[in-house]
């Protein structure tokens, strides 16, 4: 295993403390005299993070073949849809572009789904981009981070346009030279498929964080939200507030996730696909809740680059879900959904104001 990969286990192996400890300060008293459900924990490592799939339940049987059917699927997934792994149904798509490719239902599905998004947002999503944040090194090839020349940029957006990307059934068709990329959308994908499965299996309440993705199903243990801490973007190793949610996503998109430092200029690996550079917006952090995990993983990425002004007349005109945007000054804005079920935790008033935005 490399150092980056590494580093990553590392990292996320300590936001799974931080926010397993958010979400379990409830009321885990008896309910009617009932034992309060047990916590099944399983771990699996894909899409370059480690995830953490809780579930409670009295029925250990139960409990355990459904994650143990959970972590199956999203390793089929990733097998799938892995933009780096030799025979994935995204890896041949990208090696024979201009050329139809025969992919599976559920990777047609998420790239129907993801061209929705890209569409809404105007192209501020973009899953064409890859050939950029690989020449930014922010993917799994070789060579390390680097600051692309201005031309090289200015050559590989020609290659960037979802529109030029084209389903029909099971057959996908992207531009010559074009290359996709469903990592904006792919874990948001993740935790809908792993709560269905977890409910079908009769599961009613678990937390899945699957890496700045968390996906809560159903109501805590004992009743009530579920608690789910916000990453301070001004020092990632802390939360500054805690949102209480059930039965939706919570997805997080920072410049703090993954980023390099060059000539004392930080480059965040979130790219503006009408540039072909880092995102540059007084956004810092852009957290999106709603029910379904595929929109509000895009959406997290679509915002951040939109900037404040942009992405809440995006919400105004749209709806279907609720926002959290962080600035560098230290505003947070929030939906009205959010004003109830938003906490900014003590010791960050005199760092952040919070702001309901109509």
């Amino acid at each position: 295993m490399n150092n980056k990969k590494l580093i990553i286990i590392v990292s996320v192996l300590l936001v799974l403390l931080i926010v397993g400890s958010l979400a379990m300060k409830l009321d885990l008293a008896h309910i009617g005299g009932e034992p309060e459900p047990a916590e099944h924990e399983s771990f699996v490592f894909a899409m370059d993070t480690v995830m953490s799939l809780k579930a409670y339940s009295n029925d250990e049987e139960a409990a355990t073949s459904a994650l143990a059917q959970a972590a199956g699927a999203i390793n089929d997934l990733e097998a799938l849809i892995s933009v780096t792994r030799e025979g994935s149904d995204i890896f041949k798509i990208n090696s024979t572009s201009d050329t139809p490719t025969t992919v599976s239902d559920e990777t047609a599905e998420i790239i129907s789904r993801a061209l929705e998004i890209c569409s809404a947002t105007g192209g501020e999503l973009d899953i064409s981009i890859y050939p950029v944040l690989r020449a930014w090194g922010f993917t799994d090839a070789e060579g390390g981070y680097r600051v692309p020349e201005y031309n090289e940029i200015k050559q590989l957006l020609t290659k960037v346009d979802y529109s030029k990307i084209e389903v029909d059934g099971n057959v996908v068709t992207v531009a010559p030279g074009m290359q996709i990329d469903l990592g904006s959308v792919a874990k948001g994908y993740t935790g809908d498929m792993v709560a269905d499965i977890l409910t079908n299996s009769g599961i009613e309440s678990a937390i899945l964080d699957l890496g700045g993705n968390v996906r809560a199903v159903g109501s805590a243990p004992g009743g009530g939200d579920w608690r789910v801490g916000v990453c301070d973007p001004l020092d990632s190793s802390s939360y500054f507030g805690v949102l209480s949610v059930s039965d939706c996503s919570v997805v997080t998109s920072g410049g703090y996730n993954r980023y390099f430092v060059e000539d004392g200029r930080t480059y965040c690996h979130i790219i503006d696909p009408y540039t072909g550079y880092p995102a540059e917006t007084e956004v810092i952090s852009a957290t999106i809740v709603g029910t379904d995990g595929l929109e509000c993983d895009g959406l997290s990425t679509a915002t951040y680059i939109m900037g404040v002004n942009k992405a809440f007349d995006f919400w105004r005109k749209t709806g279907g879900f609720d926002m959290l945007l962080v600035t560098k000054n230290g505003n947070i804005f929030i939906t009205p959904g959010l004003e109830d079920c938003f906490e900014l935790l003590s010791g960050y008033a005199d760092k952040y104001t919070v702001e309901v935005v109509h």
